[in-house]
């Protein structure tokens, strides 16, 4: 790809022809690390409507999925009539190979300078979040059925995403290789701190989680095959570069069977004679409770340290983002055999969607801005 601007003559812009070759495969994909197409910064309208569709089938497939569980659950549970429970086992594994196999280690290393950057990240994904959940939950607790308050505890420690912030930071013109390592390292992280933390909050409950154990899962399902498929980076790449076009659908396609999974047993366990059209309310709400808050929180915070507008554009994007990829998978192992798993996964089912349709707004804003700079440069 060949055009990330020289800070020499654009102020605030930075050079980053390694980042436009080794990582300027991007993808908005359902929240993964896999870098599957081109993606220009400056994405022409129809560009941006084509992701734009994407998305939307991306959606309307995961309300499919429960609406699907929803009137059928026995055709979805994890033992049920298409085992599901062992398909999505083996898509979860494959989706983490190709996610390590499309990681480029140069933009890891291009991107690793920036220390106050990557620990402002951190910190908003597993600091902030977690914070604020335990403000809100105070404030509004009372009024929030527990299996939904535990699911935004759930989402409030979750990993960033690796592919839609890294899409988002390049729409924006932020730092790309920075954005790149930021959410690779928030998912790494997140193989150990995401169960660490749930395991606090349900043994603070009475609940009993076994959290070394927890954890073994969680890499032997996540980081093994990740690693593994970055290792096997060179010597499988030209295979890699022939399947790129197919990873996207495949990454969505192992989410969305993971949803109408997950809701089909919570469905056949009793979850709508439980809960009624409130909870889809209060979990909207919800969603856009964390999200306002941490794009603020995380823009205010960059300026105050005195970052450039394409660093900030890397805190906003990704110390704001959480997983769907990572955390569904992640959820059936935590919670796989709690009859509120529907409950537990539908804030970040929704945060997904709001950050993607908010955070493509706000890129476009950046790089509208940048834009403009240029010309009166």
């Amino acid at each position: 790809m060949g055009l990330f601007l020289r800070k020499a003559h654009f102020g605030s812009w930075r050079a980053e022809a390694t980042i436009c070759r080794s990582s300027g495969h991007v993808t908005q994909a359902g929240s993964a690390p896999v870098f599957s197409k081109q993606f220009n910064p400056q994405s022409s309208p129809r560009g941006l409507r084509r992701q734009s569709g994407a998305a939307d089938w991306f959606l309307i497939a995961m309300v499919g999925a429960v609406l699907l569980a929803s009137v059928a659950p026995q055709w979805g549970r994890s033992e049920g009539v298409l085992h599901l429970g062992r398909v999505t086992d083996v898509g979860v594994f494959l989706l983490f190979f190709l996610h390590g196999m499309g990681l480029s280690t140069d933009s890891l290393k291009t991107g690793a300078t920036r220390w106050k950057l990557h620990v402002l990240v951190q910190a908003s994904t597993y600091v902030l979040f977690p914070l604020w959940w335990g403000a809100l939950s105070m404030l509004l607790g009372r009024w929030v059925p527990h299996d939904l308050l535990m699911g935004f505890f759930y989402l409030a420690v979750l990993p960033s995403t690796v592919s839609s912030s890294v899409a988002m930071t390049a729409l924006a013109r932020g730092h790309v290789a920075a954005a790149v390592l930021n959410a690779t390292l928030s998912t790494l992280l997140g193989v150990f701190l995401t169960p660490l933390l749930v395991s606090v909050v349900m043994q603070g409950q009475g609940h009993d989680l076994d959290v070394g154990h927890t954890m073994a899962k969680v890499a032997q399902m996540l980081l093994l095959p990740f690693v593994a498929g970055h290792l096997l980076r060179p010597l499988l790449l030209s295979w890699f570069a022939r399947i790129k076009p197919i990873t996207n659908i495949f990454d969505r396609a192992v989410i969305v069977l993971l949803v109408w999974s997950a809701f089909s047993d919570s469905v056949a366990d009793g979850l709508w004679t439980r809960h009624g059209p409130l909870l889809l309310a209060q979990a909207i709400l919800g969603a856009a409770l964390f999200l306002a808050p941490m794009l603020w929180v995380t823009r205010r915070m960059a300026r105050a340290m005195g970052f450039e507008v394409e660093d900030e554009i890397v805190a906003v994007f990704c110390g704001s983002k959480k997983t769907l990829a990572s955390g569904m998978p992640m959820a059936k192992l935590l919670f796989g055999g709690s009859a509120a798993m529907g409950v537990l996964i539908l804030p970040i089912m929704l945060y997904h969607q709001l950050q993607l349709f908010v955070c493509a707004v706000m890129a476009r804003r950046y790089a509208a801005r940048a834009a403009k700079s240029i010309v009166s440069a």
